[in-house]
């Protein structure tokens, strides 16, 4: 039968609404139809993503404002980018950003409602600045010379923390005890494919080109010689490389080299050890599938279902997809699909919510869940979003209620740096005052708003999505969790838009007891500007053309091998 018209429905419901938005879980009922779109234990987690040299200084004193010398050509704290505007800045030395700021604002990540901290490589990277390659100035991209490896992407030694990011009592193992006290899981990014830069330098410079293990034994040098020109054949310290080239002048491990692989697997096992709780894999697309699927094959070995995702950077869902699968190595991967659509309609295109319906991939995608993918809207590898506070709001809104794993880049919560991309300040200095005035930042309030709600739902967390409506400045979708006795479905009603919206589900109407998923007023069809409702019914779903729509959902949900 057709379910009544949202005038009655309401009518009806009204009179069964539960007004208190306590956390109250999903509870426990008979058997029902099960209704999930992942059962994945990190699909609850939100990230908060923190380049560490550029979040907060909490600890001067392992500053190294010496290190690199005197020379301007190679001294490494504070480099001014060159060309830029005279309004603006960036900078390309290290800030002096650590773990103590870190843990310094745990409590100010964690009362935003995040779960997870995804931090920048810790391992150690050269002392100076990179005087080979082409100049880094304002706007330019893959420029190294001047840089140094404040971002922690230039790896030395992986076995070694670099001597910038500790302070005493506060080693890496430190920083993720201490996060966990915080309510914190530690997500560490990781750098395979490449080293630091190796090549083009004037003259050879200490650390560049160069892996020492972890006894501190140089067991890799690229002698400051083209790719083409090593011969590891005839030299062992050339044999951890490749001869063809890779990105910019970084140093190209040698993916079929099998110490290669026995170097990486022990040094990210070392940092697992020591509390990591998830990695991000950078530039996982720059290596083929069978060596991702030996390198997590062997981690899991040990760490059953230890949780990764890569950074492949392609919005080609179906280019990036491959990892998801077992011959890729069954791992996660940052949604860069969907990031373009949300830039696109939240950003200043203000597009509709039309086209993020096509990078959803609900049903039958090219992915083998989904649901388990990394969801953003930027980073640090690209131009920051480009929107108005009140299109954060609704972009946050959006992030945090739909499927996937947010993440959310240091500073979105102000709109820092919005629109800039590398080398124009998009990596610029956070610093505690900014923590401090954002506390009272519309942003950061919505934001904390709606990540509390989803932190409370396993429905926002790992609920199938069944979409309603996705047009205009209008979406309405509902997020259904119903597995192992438990149930729990959320109604999710968005308006970007400048003016009050109301909502007719009509034939999709689920009746129940519904309370607030956001505050302790009474649920709305009618959602404010720029605003976000959320309904929570802890109960099976019994509407029938919902269930006729959510098994549909749920047909393609067994196990598929790649391609299928």
């Amino acid at each position: 039968m057709r379910w009544r018209s949202l005038a009655v429905a309401i009518a009806i419901a009204t009179t069964q609404i539960a007004c208190s938005a306590a956390p109250q879980r999903a509870v426990a009922v008979p058997k029902m139809d099960e209704y999930y779109g992942t059962l994945e234990p990190f699909a609850s987690e939100s990230i908060y993503f923190v380049m560490t040299d550029r979040f907060v200084n909490g600890d001067p004193s392992n500053d190294q404002r010496d290190q690199g010398g005197k020379n301007p050509l190679t001294r490494s704290f504070n480099r001014p980018l060159a060309g830029a505007p005279a309004d603006d800045s960036d900078n390309i030395g290290y800030l002096g950003g650590d773990f103590k700021g870190i843990v310094n604002n745990a409590d100010y990540i964690r009362d935003m409602g995040f779960t997870s901290v995804w931090v920048t490589p810790i391992v150690d990277n050269p002392d100076e600045a990179f005087t080979g390659g082409t100049e880094a100035r304002w706007g330019s991209q893959f420029t190294d010379r001047g840089k140094t490896g404040f971002h922690g992407y230039w790896g030395v030694n992986f076995y070694r923390l670099d001597e910038h990011l500790p302070s005493p009592g506060l080693d890496f193992a430190g920083l993720t005890a201490t996060l966990k006290q915080h309510g914190l899981k530690t997500v560490l990014d990781i750098v395979c494919n490449h080293g630091s830069p190796a090549y083009t330098m004037p003259k050879p410079q200490p650390k560049y080109g160069q892996i020492f293990d972890r006894d501190g034994k140089l067991v890799a040098d690229h002698q400051n010689l083209a790719p083409e020109k090593l011969d590891p054949e005839h030299n062992p310290l050339h044999a951890f490389y490749n001869k063809g080239g890779g990105l910019a002048q970084l140093s190209d491990l040698n993916e079929n080299n099998p110490a290669v692989l026995d170097y990486l697997v022990g040094a990210y096992e070392q940092w697992i050890g020591q509390g990591a709780d998830a990695f991000r894999i950078d530039t996982i697309g720059w290596m083929p599938d069978p060596f991702w699927k030996a390198f997590v094959e062997r981690i899991r070995a040990k760490h059953p279902g230890f949780f990764m995702f890569g950074e492949d950077f392609n919005y080609d869902a179906k280019a990036i997809a491959h990892h998801t699968f077992a011959p890729g190595g069954s791992v996660s991967v940052l949604d860069f699909p969907l990031k373009q659509r949300i830039a696109e309609v939240f950003g200043k295109q203000q597009a509709g919510f039309e086209d993020i319906d096509q990078g959803l991939f609900l049903h039958d995608g090219p992915y083998r869940n989904p649901y388990e993918l990394v969801t953003f809207y930027d980073n640090h590898d690209m131009a920051r979003l480009d929107a108005t506070d009140n299109s954060f709001i609704d972009a946050n809104n959006w992030l945090f209620t739909a499927r996937g794993i947010p993440a959310v880049y240091y500073g979105s919560e102000i709109g820092f740096e919005r629109g800039r991309a590398e080398h124009m300040g998009n990596r610029n200095y956070f610093g505690q005052e900014r923590i401090e005035a954002a506390k009272s930042h519309p942003i950061h309030a919505r934001l904390q708003r709606i990540s509390k709600a989803r932190t409370a739902s396993i429905a926002l967390q790992r609920g199938l999505q069944l979409d309603v409506e996705l047009s205009g400045n209008r979406a309405a979708f509902y997020r259904v969790y119903q597995h192992d006795g438990k149930a729990q479905t959320a109604l999710v009603l968005l308006n970007k838009g400048d003016a009050p919206t109301t909502f007719k589900l009509d034939d999709k109407w689920q009746p129940g007891n519904w309370r607030n998923g956001l505050d302790a007023s009474a649920p709305s069809m009618t959602v404010a500007p720029h605003d976000v409702a959320v309904w929570l019914l802890d109960a099976p779903i019994t509407a029938p053309a919902l269930r006729q729509q959510l098994d549909a959902l749920m047909s393609p949900r067994e196990p598929r091998t790649n391609g299928g």
